[in-house]
Order: C-alpha cells, then structure tokens, then sequence
C-alpha cells in the first residue's frame, strides 16, 4: 500500500499545471498534471469504488468542474474543485494515470473523469480496496486522522502524550491513523530503527527524550522518501528508488549497515516488523 511519501509524489504529479504536449520524462512518475482541467463526464465502472454519494450523483455533481488543486492528507489523495473535494484512497492496488482520452479502457479501470481538452484521468484498482468520495467538506472523511508527521505544529511532546494513553506496542500505535496519519510499515519500520527503538516497546514507556527522537526520525525517513519519489516495490505503485536505501525493511537476515548483527523479522499487530536486535535494545538500556 502506497505511504505518505508515495501518495505525496504522486500528488505533486498531479497538482502540476496541466500540460499535455510535455514529455518532460524527469517529472515525477512520468504522470502529467491535471489542475486547471474541466471535467466532461464520468464513468463509473465498478460501484464499490465510489464509497459516497451514489453512483448517479457522483456522475451528475462532476462534469463542469475545474480541478484547482491536488494535495494530500494522510494516505489520501485530495483534489479541490470548483464545489467539491475529490478524495481517494488507493490502498492495496490503486492507481492513477492520466493519459489520451482515446486510450483504451483497461480490465482493472474503476472510475474515468473524462476532461474537456481530450484527456482522462483514470482510477485503476486490481483488487477492489481503493475507495472514492466526493464531499463538501474533507473533514467528512479525514475528521479522525491524526497529526500530519512532517507539520511542525507537532511536537514532541504532543506525540509523548499521546503515547502516555496506551500500553500498545510503538510500532502498532505508529501505523494507527488517528495517532498519526500517513504511517505505513515500511517508514515505521525505519524511522523505529533510526531512534533505536525496539517494535515491541509498549508506548506508554517511551520518555520523552525517546519520542523527540523518534518524531526526528519519522521526518527524516519521510523527507528522504519524499526525494527519492517513495519505494518502488508495490506490484503497482512504481517510480521512486527508496527501497535502495532500506536499512531494515524486508532486509531480513542481511547484515545491520551500523553493527553488522543479521536483521530479523516479527510480526507486531499482524504486520511484518523488520528490525536489528543489536541497535533497537532494550529501553532501558537504551540512550538517546
């Protein structure tokens, strides 16, 4: 599933100004911009893609509208409109292109917005997860998301007290959307291994001298994906070289870059934690 990184560049692609006869191949993921174009019609190919309205007045609210903005909140992607905001969640296999209107539909093509100047925006969704709504407001949908990591209106100390309210494990309370949003398993795993934190310490231990580090540390993997367009290893989402640049994510058995120790995995809240048992020790062995 694309993370914060990987949704960002995508909705830097996007938010360019529309500019259909560039080739520029060094513009994020070769996927053309589509702000400042008007929707002509639109086609719903799959129901369950559009988790709100209905079918019938997700296609009649669209057409007239102009795409003014392309940004992201947590995982989401959000397009402003003239009336409306426009989210989408791709989750496990969603995809966007923006290609020729004359392109042929595809087996896996959900949704299409059809643009005035000839062009098409397309959803794409192998398996069926990735969700559409169409709002007034974007609080209807991300209401409950938390704190944006790389906002600087968080602190540390914010986060610490959050982390005060629960015994959960640190690497299952960072992939909770409504303490954090954007997280994901791999810049959990690496932003954990960068502040020496062991996956399975319970939140409510961490000083806050731990979470300062931390928070340092789940913006530093976040801006380097962020330059590196995201990690390419998803079987749809492709364009960035952070996977290059793993220190522990899916780097099982291979040596630790700082210490040499083999890097291990577990499973923490049923996801795959990757993680060196030399660097991430015990808290309170652990110094910051």
């Amino acid at each position: 599933m694309p993370e914060l990184p990987e949704v960002e560049t995508i909705a830097r692609s996007l938010g360019n100004p529309s500019n259909p006869e560039s080739t520029d191949s060094a513009s994020l993921n070769d996927r053309p911009g589509v702000v400042g174009r008007v929707i002509q019609s639109v086609e719903v190919h799959w129901l369950r893609s559009i988790a709100t309205p209905s079918k019938h007045d997700f296609e009649k609210s669209l057409p007239g509208q102009t795409i003014l903005a392309v940004g992201r909140r947590g995982k989401f992607l959000v397009f402003r409109l003239d009336d409306w905001f426009l989210l989408i969640h791709l989750r496990m296999s969603g995809d966007i292109r923006v290609e020729p209107g004359d392109t042929p539909i595809n087996k896996h093509d959900r949704v299409v917005l059809r643009f005035r100047d000839g062009w098409n925006m397309v959803f794409n969704d192998p398996r069926k997860f990735g969700r559409i709504w169409l709002v007034k407001s974007i609080e209807e949908v991300t209401g409950g998301l938390g704190a944006e990591p790389l906002d600087e209106t968080l602190t540390a100390n914010h986060l610490w007290r959050r982390f005060q309210s629960t015994s959960r494990k640190i690497k299952s309370v960072l992939l909770d959307q409504e303490v954090i949003a954007g997280l994901g398993n791999i810049y959990t795993d690496e932003a954990l291994f960068l502040s020496g934190i062991h996956p399975l310490t319970p939140a409510n231990e961490l000083t806050e001298l731990h979470t300062e580090s931390l928070l340092r540390s789940i913006r530093l993997v976040l801006k380097e994906g962020i330059a590196r367009n995201g990690a390419s290893i998803d079987w749809v989402y492709r364009g960035g070289d952070f996977q290059n640049h793993f220190n522990v994510y899916q780097q099982t058995g291979k040596p630790c870059p700082v210490c040499g120790t083999p890097i291990q995995r577990i499973v923490v809240g049923q996801r795959g934690t990757h993680f060196c048992p030399n660097c991430q020790v015990e808290l309170t062995k652990w110094q910051p």
